[in-house]
């Protein structure tokens, strides 16, 4: 008979849970000239992950990785700037693993997200939205400064990419029996893309990988284009194959087709990197094309993308 111990431990803690996301296939969106043309459209569902969007994974592995080369330690405060799903996640395994957790953010981005890292026991600075998320990450580098705390700068930490390096690369790999031929994520920080394809690339050097930027004068949560100075230093030019962009309106359209069409409520930044998915499947013959679900939707619904 298992003792106590033993029981409790073979029950999983909510670190365990991140990873390992639904890779689902969409059946309505593509439409009989896509599926003609023998391609097949795979949606990978990071919103599954216990905050709740693909930031999940990196969250945790910047604070693992810190706390295990010894350079930070469960009471201490850790800062970040973030435009929402970062700072939720951070905020979750801060709370998860015992540190204090200092939010940067526009204060134009959505209440839900304020809410969110809030119930998480962060604490959140708002910075002027006409700042953008320069101003935000300006602004964690000063409190860093003035000994507020450690900045974990989501934008130049290696413990970024390497979580999708890791994780997200290897199930993508796993779970289209190495088939997979594009690969459509949208650009925020660069990690997710940047490691997803240094793995993929590993595995078939052919495998496209493609990224979603906005197109001028858009804003769409999750997706940048950055000035030159402020480009992430983990982005690695040379791991992507493909620029395409997208238009707000074209987002937000398609994330209510994907609600009412597939049952896939997603984010925005989502949506936009369906649309280049689209676009490359009408261009090519028996691909399999796998793109990234961010996050979920409930995080949008005061926007308004949704109406009621």
């Amino acid at each position: 008979m298992n003792s106590p111990a033993n029981l409790h431990s073979s029950y999983m803690t909510i670190s365990q849970t991140v990873g390992n996301t639904p890779l689902v296939r969409l059946q309505r969106i593509p439409g009989a000239d896509i599926i003609a043309r023998g391609n097949v459209v795979l949606g990978k569902l990071e919103g599954n992950n216990p905050a709740g969007s693909v930031k999940d994974r990196p969250a945790l592995s910047m604070i693992v990785r810190a706390q295990e080369r010894g350079e930070i330690q469960p009471g201490d405060t850790l800062i970040e700037a973030t435009s929402g799903n970062t700072g939720i996640a951070l905020a979750m395994a801060a709370a998860m693993l015992g540190y204090k957790m200092v939010l940067v953010m526009p204060e134009n981005q959505s209440l839900e997200r304020r809410q969110s890292m809030a119930a998480y026991g962060a604490e959140l600075i708002l910075t002027a939205a006409t700042g953008g998320m320069e101003l935000a990450r300006d602004y964690a580098l000063q409190l860093q400064k003035e000994g507020r705390g450690r900045l974990l700068d989501q934008f130049s930490n290696l413990d970024n990419p390497r979580a999708h390096l890791e994780t997200t690369g290897p199930e993508i790999w796993r779970d289209t029996h190495g088939q997979i031929t594009h690969f459509v994520s949208s650009m925020g920080t660069t990690g997710t893309i940047t490691g997803v394809s240094t793995y993929l690339k590993s595995m078939n050097p052919a495998i496209q990988i493609i990224g979603a930027q906005p197109s001028e004068g858009s804003q769409i949560p999750g997706i940048r284009k950055w000035a030159p100075e402020y480009l992430p230093k983990i982005y690695q030019a040379d791991r992507v194959d493909r620029i395409e962009y997208v238009s707000q309106g074209e987002a937000e359209e398609m994330a209510r087709r994907m609600a009412a069409e597939e049952g896939i409520f997603c984010g925005i930044s989502a949506a936009g990197a369906l649309v280049i998915a689209l676009r490359i499947a009408r261009e090519v013959e028996n691909a399999t094309i796998v793109f990234i679900v961010c996050d979920r939707g409930d995080r949008y619904l005061s926007t308004g993308v949704f109406p009621a």
